[in-house]
């Protein structure tokens, strides 16, 4: 799905020379500081092979419908694209069809928006059939929008469909209904992606083994955390989105014969809505997890912003709601703190009972996180008396591995458990 990887057909290779451009409107991004967003925009573009040569922000008085920015600031632009030649420019913010077509044409330059930077990041990651299938859908439900241009401006468009052909609006048009057709045929393809992993999702609760979630902004060390906590090697880097496609591995949790930690996408500021929509079948793990744990860079100047963008995503999919799986803090890279902060953070983890602080990179605090995953898992947990059968092996060894048999004593051929489950698997063992 990526053009990034390509010269032909109007497309940019990789390791184009490229010019970032941050707007700020007035009034924004009270959590997030600006210098922040100018190093994630170029973190962005780097994570494809984008060669940043420049980088600048410019403060928004108004929006202009025809290109964003204001006309002087269009012409610093062009002057600083051709300064630094650059010729690619990427403004992170969401562009309108008729703001990227003027922005080409004043700038001479090849235009980008945020949007389109992170669809293309997703698709040069997508490792699975699922993930493409994902990913070329939120690509198609972008590019729908982009027909309504001038055609000559679309024959250079991004995104080298094979069926954006010669100039006039019959053939807009015909793009519009191949885009549709092809639109329908991904959304029933991966209606049946989720209706398996509905059925996947009802056996491992039958099975007795709860499923932990991680999820977190982009690059705050969840994959770092998973190999940590289950001896495996998933991809981890410094690099956004390093993870696109979920990962799940058996992993050891203290009073249980085995959990299930489920490692996921990265969220971002922003997050293109076609993206959400596009995923919402692999997000639907997280709504199915037994434990949510929101991993957090603790170290990075703008945490708390990034920790409000992931909540918001997570409200987005229902999971701010009442029902909701429970949700744990993890404040990861202690690491990189410095000694005084490092210290004063640990203690503020020590008094709330929904925090770990810990260091996937080192080790350090991943024990305690095991302990209160299984607090967690536990908390609210009832007595319940039980008489089974003594021959039905599967649902005894079922309530030793999920819950805590207190007492057990056999009754001719009745077998009666003094166990104390939680709610969940209460309500679980119920239906088996």
């Amino acid at each position: 799905m990526s053009v990034f990887n390509r010269a032909d057909d109007g497309g940019v290779a990789r390791g184009e020379r490229a010019l970032i451009v941050v707007p700020e409107r007035t009034g924004e991004g009270a959590l997030r500081s600006l210098d922040a967003r100018v190093e994630e925009a170029a973190g962005l573009a780097e994570a494809i092979g984008i060669d940043v040569v420049g980088r600048k922000s410019f403060r928004l008085r108004q929006i202009r419908p025809a290109s964003l920015f204001g006309k002087g600031q269009v012409e610093e632009i062009g002057e600083l694209a051709e300064a630094h030649d650059a010729k690619l420019l990427v403004v992170d913010a969401a562009l309108s069809p008729v703001q990227q077509k003027t922005l080409e044409e004043e700038t001479k330059c090849k235009v980008i928006d945020r949007t389109g930077l992170i669809l293309e990041i997703f698709g040069e990651r997508a490792a699975t059939a699922e993930g493409r299938l994902q990913v070329e859908l939120a690509h198609l439900d972008y590019q729908a929008g982009r027909l309504v241009r001038s055609w000559t401006h679309l024959e250079r468009q991004r995104g080298g469909f094979g069926f954006l052909g010669g100039p006039g609006e019959t053939q807009i048009e015909a793009d519009r209904r191949l885009i549709r057709d092809r639109m329908a045929r991904i959304r029933r393809e991966l209606d049946q992606v989720r209706r398996t992993r509905g059925l996947h999702r009802d056996r491992r609760q039958r099975a007795p083994w709860p499923v932990i979630a991680l999820v977190g902004y982009t690059n705050a060390g969840k994959s770092t955390l998973f190999n940590r906590m289950t001896q495996a090697s998933v991809m981890a880097e410094d690099l956004l989105f390093a993870t696109l496609d979920p990962t799940m591995r058996q992993v050891k949790i203290p009073g249980f014969d085995r959990a299930i930690l489920s490692d996921t996408v990265g969220f971002v500021s922003n997050l293109p809505t076609e993206l959400v929509a596009a995923f919402r079948a692999t997000l639907e793990e997280v709504a199915a997890a037994d434990l949510i744990l929101h991993v957090r860079d603790i170290a990075h100047p703008d945490s708390d912003a990034q920790a409000a963008d992931v909540e918001a995503v997570l409200a987005t999919l229902g999971l701010a709601e009442e029902g909701a799986p429970p949700r744990m803090e993890v404040w990861n890279k202690l690491d990189l703190l410095p000694p005084d902060q490092r210290k004063e953070l640990t203690g503020e983890a020590k008094r709330r009972d929904d925090v770990i602080a810990l260091s996937a990179l080192t080790g350090e605090g991943v024990d305690d996180l095991r302990e209160a995953i299984a607090d967690r898992l536990h908390s609210g947990s009832q007595t319940h008396h039980v008489r089974l059968n003594a021959g039905d092996g599967p649902r005894i060894a079922w309530l030793h591995a999920r819950g805590d048999v207190i007492e057990q004593h056999a009754d001719g051929d009745q077998l009666h458990l003094e166990v104390k489950l939680s709610p969940e698997n209460w309500a679980r063992f119920e239906r088996l």
